[in-house]
C-alpha cells in the first residue's frame, strides 16, 4: 500500500505540474505488472489503490509504467544507501532531503 501511495503522490505532483508524457520507472514489480493490468488482485485494500492509480493515468496523454529490477535502480539504492547513514538524536525524526525540480528536460548518458 506504501508504494501505491507514493504512485499516486507522483502521479498527482505531475499532474499538477501538468505534464502530459510520463515514464514511470518501478522496482515493484507486482505494483508495475498490476497497473499494467498484467496480474490480478483480489486483495480489497489494494483494489481501492490500483482504481485510484488507473484514474489519475488517464490524465496523461502518455504514460508507460516500467519495472526495473532493484538492483539496476541506481536513484533507489541511492536514497536507500543515504538514509541508512542518517543519525539524529531523536531516532523517529529523519531530516528532509530535498530534490530540485527543473522547468526543463535532463539527459543523462550512461557509460560502462
Amino acid at each position: 500500500m506504501v508504494e501505491y501511495e507514493a504512485y499516486i503522490l507522483g502521479l498527482r505532483l505531475a499532474i499538477d505540474m501538468n505534464v502530459q508524457e510520463l515514464l514511470v520507472i518501478g522496482d515493484s514489480d507486482l505494483l508495475v505488472y498490476q497497473v499494467l493490468g498484467e496480474w490480478a488482485t483480489k486483495n480489497t485494500k489494494i483494489l481501492s489503490y490500483l482504481y485510484c492509480v488507473q484514474e489519475l493515468t488517464k490524465r496523461f496523454t502518455k504514460i508507460e509504467f516500467r519495472h526495473v529490477p532493484r538492483i539496476q535502480n541506481e536513484f533507489v539504492n541511492a536514497l536507500a544507501t543515504l538514509s541508512s547513514m542518517i543519525q539524529h538524536p531523536d531516532k523517529n525524526f529523519i531530516d528532509h532531503i530535498l530534490i530540485g525540480i527543473h522547468k526543463q528536460p535532463a539527459y543523462c548518458a550512461r557509460v560502462e
